[in-house]
């Protein structure tokens, strides 16, 4: 009868001990059920390697000539507690990069390392959704748009708060500036733009949300005094839709990237923590790959603007009957009448034509801002001379 699973080592030794007591090979076999071949193999077995021969035998291969080398495996653990935040992918890149010839692992390799080390960090799957806005501009190359945002506020150790201010290319993903600014005012907007502009030139588009200082809820158009210094500079404007972060998605998860790696933990002083946005940007830049533009890193996708930042143009309205600067009150003086226009516009020279008696239109640079009725002293704004109605309509 064949083995009992049970008792197989008790079977084998009585085989053997049949056999050396001289009975025959065929006998033997049919006397336990089982075939010549095995009851050879098994005698073979006892011969070459005594009592040993008869216990089962490992069937792992004896060599693993696929087997990751254990200094690729250190390698790996030491770049992955260098970079506890980048996943096996960028951990693989970083291999390549400063390794060129040790033979690259598969990415799933890298993640059996990091996971037998319990270096990987559990998370709950989602559901992944992209939304795009069809209704924005879709760049091509570096420069075509910038994307700008306030990264929150937060703490820092001596009670101030800290409200990163960023700008990163739309196209590269290149972090153009990450400043900690211990306010959202339109002031120290201004420096951090035009130290921007002055060494990257400027862009052809600003997307950014609608709130300040990008944006004024209570102004006409929205507008501020720093959008109105980029449409002075022949930048265009480009603004989600309120709550709609995703439209700004690319520079959104960015701020999920620097609040992981360079917020926590707190620090003692602004002056510290721009140190820290420093590191994190030179590393984001030059060193971390990124998925989307095939694990390559932003510096080696961007380059510099060609329009080069040489401060404000001169405006001129030739052929315009009046040119009249606006107050800081957001006023014109026009034959003793004050008309209000846009605290936004403060001290931007416009132009006025008459186009019917009585009916002036007031331009600024190539827009129409809207109309005044000279009779009722009445300023009546266009609806949307900047186009923002379309893109939040569509």
């Amino acid at each position: 009868m064949p083995w009992k699973e049970s008792s197989v080592m008790d079977e084998r030794i009585k085989f053997i001990g049949c056999l050396l007591a001289g009975e025959k090979m065929a006998q033997v076999c049919r006397e336990f059920g089982i075939s010549r071949v095995t009851g050879h193999k098994i005698w073979n077995r006892y011969k070459g390697d005594g009592a040993r021969g008869i216990y089962d035998r490992s069937r792992a291969p004896h060599k693993h000539p696929n087997q990751l080398p254990f200094e690729i495996e250190q390698l790996i653990v030491r770049l992955k507690k260098e970079k506890p935040k980048w996943g096996e992918p960028k951990i693989r890149e970083l291999v390549r990069n400063k390794y060129p010839d040790v033979k690259l692992p598969a990415i799933s390799t890298v993640h059996c390392v990091l996971d037998r080390h319990q270096l990987v960090e559990k998370t709950r799957k989602s559901n992944k959704y992209h939304a795009t806005a069809t209704y924005l501009s879709e760049p091509q190359e570096p420069n075509d748009l910038w994307c700008t945002d306030f990264k929150g506020k937060f703490r820092i150790k001596n009670g101030n708060y800290c409200f990163p201010l960023t700008i990163s290319d739309f196209v590269s993903r290149y972090i153009i500036s990450c400043e900690a600014l211990n306010n959202t005012e339109i002031n120290p907007c201004f420096a951090v733009f035009e130290e921007a502009f002055g060494e990257y030139g400027m862009p052809v588009a600003i997307r950014s949300d609608n709130g300040a200082p990008f944006a004024g809820g209570n102004s006409l158009w929205n507008l501020t005094k720093l959008s109105v210094w980029w449409i002075r500079l022949g930048i265009k404007l480009e603004r989600i839709n309120p709550g709609s972060p995703q439209e700004n998605g690319r520079h959104e998860r960015m701020h999920r990237t620097l609040k992981l790696e360079a917020t926590n933990p707190s620090i003692s002083n602004l002056l510290q923590q721009q140190e820290r946005f420093d590191n994190f940007r030179k590393e984001f830049n030059y060193e971390r790959p990124h998925q989307a533009i095939g694990m390559k890193c932003p510096a080696t996708k961007y380059k510099k603007s060609v329009r080069k930042y040489e401060g404000l143009p001169d405006i001129t309205y030739p052929g315009y009957d009046k040119t009249l600067m606006i107050s800081n009150c957001g006023r014109i003086c026009f034959r003793n009448q004050k008309i209000h226009v846009s605290s936004a516009f403060a001290n931007q020279l416009i132009g006025l034509k008459e186009v019917d008696s009585g009916i002036w239109q007031v331009d600024f640079m190539s827009y129409t801002l809207g109309f005044f009725d000279e009779e009722n002293n009445k300023f009546i704004p266009c609806d949307d001379p900047f186009g923002f109605n379309k893109l939040l309509l569509i």
